[in-house]
């Protein structure tokens, strides 16, 4: 796996990590803690070499799902004061399965890729 691939793998892990972090004062914080914390781990399996191809395809389409799932009824933007907090919480939550559904998807790719080369 080349050097770019491994920097994005390890800096997605960072990021999730602070994701779950910033969740401390919400009601569900376990939740998250554990929904990032699988994100973090596959980002480093990734990193490592050691991300199974299947199981990045199955962990996308479980944030792709959870994506659906939270998306709010009405799309108010992500900034508190512009609309129901309700619905810019949940936008907020199904941004964040949305990006990480894509980078899994991206590295299933990058899995993909390689193994026919």
């Amino acid at each position: 796996m080349n050097r770019l691939f491994k920097i994005i793998g390890v800096v997605f892990a960072i990021l999730c990590l602070w994701a779950a972090y910033l969740q401390y004062n919400d009601p569900d914080a376990f939740l998250w803690y554990i929904i990032y914390g699988l994100a973090a781990i596959g980002s480093l399996l990734f990193a490592y070499g050691k991300l199974n191809f299947m199981f990045s395809i199955i962990l996308s389409f479980l944030y792709l799902l959870a994506t659906v799932f939270l998306w709010p009824d009405q799309f108010e933007g992500f900034t508190i004061g512009e609309g129901d907090i309700e619905n810019i919480e949940r936008g907020r939550e199904a941004v964040g399965m949305l990006i990480v559904a894509t980078v899994f998807l991206i590295f299933s790719l990058r899995l993909r890729f390689q193994k026919n080369n």
